[in-house]
């Protein structure tokens, strides 16, 4: 099953029951009938597959499945807000949310008449105007867009519990979500996947590209486990947590049989155009203090850009210079299409690692896959 098909009633019924001990209390709990939370209960364990209570004498006794769940849950009811919201309206809302209409929505395969009701619903339901229409497009208010982070993270939250019960039942298989930055996608990341998929054959990988701007909103919402590539500076935020793997020091790329193969002195760096990522990344900030150091005037900089592919066609067809990993080139490098034509002169160099939520609790093999990053570090490096 999915994460986003669960009754939340009977998720609330079940923390209820783990955390009570019997039907009768966790009904008072949870203002449902006891028959309610008895048959919610069932419909539970029916849709996951175990037992989520042993019926005794003395009260119901959670096993190992269920309090292995029940913090999954509790965390994902307290993002939810409400029991009374109903799993229609959270797959309607977060389609919602990122497709940005009503009828871009619909393409998920909800009728947009549904989207409607189901919106307005959660809106009720939690008691706060979550959306407002602009044009033929759709604007989220503020409560909006807390809420659709929230419920993507609570589907998260869920469906992290769901791959730690098919564990528990033997099925070593899930999906790992990782955000991939340009430097890891060179060899780090391969490696780590195919050492990883060695030992876990069952465990799919779903690849997110992007820069760093570019995944961070995702890995904030859930959409992503982790991102691997260059780490930024403290104020990232609170509420990310960020793990160093290994220091990478760039080196100055240029096309086959540039001129500045045969040496160069930092007036020469000055001569010719670069090509370079946007201002505020790791790679530009070092290019920067590259210069500083060479001393004199910054050179132009005609093309941004952070793509490995393209700057390795611009650079084989012009005089430019670019600042990369030697992974990022090898293949170039070792085919001689590109020159390596040097260290950036001075103390250069930037910090690879993993990023992922301050409050995310990775299952087992999340936790496997960030051991294979880590070996897979020392492979390259070695």
């Amino acid at each position: 099953m999915e994460a986003d098909q669960f009754n939340i009633r009977h998720l609330a019924a079940m923390a209820a029951v783990v955390d009570q001990g019997s039907v009768s209390l966790a009904a008072r709990a949870v203002n449902l009938t006891q028959p309610a939370v008895t048959q919610g209960i069932a419909k539970l364990e029916a849709q996951l597959g175990v037992p989520l209570f042993e019926r005794r004498p003395g009260g119901m006794m959670p096993p190992d499945v269920a309090l292995r769940f029940r913090p999954r849950v509790e965390v994902a009811l307290r993002l939810i807000g409400s029991s009374r919201v109903t799993a229609a309206q959270i797959r309607a809302f977060v389609a919602l949310a990122r497709a940005g209409s009503y009828a871009a929505a619909a393409i998920v395969g909800v009728a947009e008449p549904s989207l409607h009701r189901a919106g307005g619903d959660l809106g009720l339901a939690l008691g706060v105007r979550l959306a407002e229409r602009r044009g033929r497009g759709l604007m989220l208010t503020r409560a909006g867009v807390a809420l659709a982070r929230r419920l993507r993270l609570a589907l998260a939250e869920l469906r992290q519990g769901l791959e730690e019960i098919a564990e528990l039942r033997g099925q070593e298989s899930g999906r790992i979500l990782v955000g991939a930055m340009p430097l890891s996608r060179a060899r780090l990341l391969p490696l780590a996947i195919t050492n990883f998929r060695r030992e876990f054959p069952q465990v799919d990988i779903s690849v997110v590209e992007g820069s760093h701007a570019e995944l961070v909103g995702p890995l904030r919402d859930g959409e992503i486990d982790m991102m691997v590539g260059a780490l930024r500076d403290a104020t990232i935020g609170q509420d990310l947590v960020q793990q160093p793997l290994f220091e990478d020091r760039p080196t100055i790329f240029a096309r086959a049989g540039h001129r500045l193969e045969q040496g160069w002195d930092g007036d020469d760096l000055r001569r010719f155009p670069w090509i370079l990522p946007p201002e505020g990344t790791p790679l530009r900030q070092l290019w920067r203090a590259m210069f500083a150091a060479l001393g004199g005037d910054l050179p132009a900089v005609p093309i941004e850009c952070g793509s490995v592919m393209t700057v390795r066609q611009l650079l084989v067809s012009g005089d430019y210079l670019t600042l990369l990993s030697v992974d990022q080139l090898r293949v170039e490098l070792d085919s001689g299409m590109v020159a390596d034509i040097g260290p950036a002169p001075g103390e250069i160099s930037r910090t690879i690692g993993l990023t992922s939520r301050t409050d995310w609790r990775p299952t087992r093999l999340q936790q496997q896959f960030m051991a294979a990053i880590e070996q897979a570090v020392g492979e390259v490096n070695s």
